[in-house]
């Protein structure tokens, strides 16, 4: 039971026989970097008059990047530049965190104490997997991890379960003995898809969406998710 109160119906409790390995997102569950793409899109949206900037993105949220490609481009006026668009958007959010790559609380204390517990541990990101790399080795998170799959490795990308099945894959056991941690609805999607048994961390929402009720737990951090996983 989580310490909120909240498990979504069909969740299963507790750890019998232990994970096999565990699965994580990056964006907006290990890394604060949601906030900062949120910042750097509204920017770039409001300079090409595109509406609702905010609740737009926050609908991208766990989207691949062709995915989100093909979003903007349907959203933007036929005469908009795309390309520009991406490139503005990219440069905004990689000047904001130019100086330090903001983790989420308690997140370097989870994984040191996970770490030294043996557990293997792979992050399922549907951003690039050279850019992902580069961000966790940057915020001093990578070296707690055996592997990654990148929105790169697939062609099929969350809410899809494929990533989740790579993930498992890499970690060299089944999806249906991994635990997995997401914040959005479509990485939760992906991870119940592949058999995961999942923890669910809610970050950047739009106002007045409920989560899903796919079966998994819900908790307000990953450290209270960790110890209602039993692994903490």
């Amino acid at each position: 039971m989580v310490s909120n109160g909240r498990t979504i119906s069909k969740a299963v409790s507790g750890v019998e026989d232990g994970p096999g390995a565990l699965l994580f997102d990056m964006d907006g569950l290990l890394l604060d970097t949601e906030t900062v793409a949120r910042d750097s899109f509204v920017e770039v949206a409001d300079a090409f008059g595109l509406a609702g900037a905010e609740r737009f993105f926050l609908e991208l949220i766990g989207s691949s990047g062709a995915q989100t490609s093909a979003r903007i481009g349907a959203a933007l006026a036929p005469d908009a530049d795309l390309s520009r668009f991406k490139a503005d958007w990219s440069a905004g959010f990689e000047a904001r965190i130019a100086a330090e790559v903001p983790v989420k609380p308690g997140v370097r204390d989870v994984l040191e104490a996970l770490s030294a517990r043996g557990y293997p541990m792979v992050v399922v990101t549907s951003t690039d997997g050279q850019k992902a790399r580069r961000q966790l080795g940057r915020a001093g998170l990578w070296p707690h991890f055996r592997d990654l799959v990148g929105g790169n490795d697939v062609t099929a990308h969350k809410p899809d379960p494929a990533p989740y099945y790579l993930g498992a894959e890499r970690a060299g056991v089944a999806a249906t003995s991994c635990f997995a941690f997401e914040d959005s609805d479509k990485g939760v999607t992906a991870a119940v898809a592949a058999g995961c048994r999942v923890w669910q961390v809610p970050d950047l929402r739009p106002e007045g969406q409920d989560l899903p009720e796919l079966g998994q737990h819900v908790a307000a951090d990953l450290g209270t998710a960790m110890e209602a996983a039993g692994l903490l």
